[in-house]
């Protein structure tokens, strides 16, 4: 099992596979390197080196105790970026992931990246502030920390089944292997990682990030999105970059990179090549 350990001594585990143009990508709440399955094969057989690894306190990375800060998320991912000597790389963020990869970049430089990916991704700011009246009210957040405290295990069941995958919506098709595969990779990780993280993607402000990134970077959010709602991120998150590029998604939800992988694959590809 291929492991890293970060300056705090904090074990991250990632998938390498492949050479080529090297692909990171980084994984939403509360899950793993394994919700990229569908991006990670594709991108292999297209022949680029493709990268996933487990935040800290997720999937199969160390269950450690703090750190689960988006501070510390990007540091992570420096550090496995630099252990692996990565150049021309583009770094593809999900959810929570996407915040990651902006915190990274704007943190750490883009010395070693080419292009981003932001995808259904939690910037600029998820929670409601004076500044951002269309956020979602922190009560929320609060009752969802007291959910993943009390009682995960159903709502990792729940989540997935509903407004995750927009299983609730008329007519969806509900795949019962997509939804305990997110059960999966949820209950792998550490119950007080996933209750801190929901303060590190609600409340981190990424506006001034978003400011300092230059390289070319693409949103892409489907607008029925019922995790991140499409109107407060994706297209504010474009508007504020320097060169973001804004693709939206009629009736596609949060986790779109699974129920849509076959679109996003091919326009993730576009862009790359672009």
């Amino acid at each position: 099992m291929s492991t890293i350990t970060t300056k705090d001594g904090t074990q991250i585990y990632y998938k390498d596979w492949g050479k080529g143009q090297p692909i990171v990508f980084s994984h939403g709440w509360p899950l793993s390197a394994d919700d990229w399955d569908a991006q990670m094969m594709f991108f292999l057989n297209m022949g680029f080196r493709v990268i996933a690894h487990d935040r800290r306190g997720h999937g199969r990375s160390s269950q450690t105790g703090d750190g689960h800060d988006m501070d510390h998320y990007a540091d992570d991912l420096a550090t496995l970026t630099a252990h692996l000597d990565l150049k021309n790389a583009v770094h593809v963020g999900h959810s929570t992931g996407g915040g990651e990869v902006v915190r990274y970049l704007a943190r750490h430089g883009e010395s070693r990246v080419s292009k981003a990916v932001l995808i259904a991704a939690v910037p600029p700011l998820m929670v409601k502030t004076a500044a951002n009246p269309g956020g979602i009210p922190r009560e929320v957040f609060d009752g969802f920390q007291a959910q993943v405290a009390t009682n995960r295990a159903q709502l990792y069941y729940e989540y997935p089944a509903g407004p995750f995958y927009g299983y609730n919506r008329p007519g969806a098709k509900l795949q019962e292997g997509v939804i305990w595969n997110w059960w999966r990779q949820g209950m792998m990780g550490s119950v007080k990682a996933h209750y801190d993280g929901i303060v590190a993607f609600s409340q981190t402000d990424f506006t001034e990030d978003l400011k300092k990134i230059t390289i070319p970077v693409l949103v892409m959010h489907g607008d029925d999105d019922q995790v991140v709602p499409y109107e407060d991120s994706g297209p504010l998150s474009a508007k504020l970059l320097k060169n973001g590029t804004l693709k939206t998604y009629k009736g596609f939800p949060h986790g779109m990179p699974t129920t849509e992988a076959d679109t996003i694959n091919a326009d993730l590809l576009a862009f790359i090549k672009s």
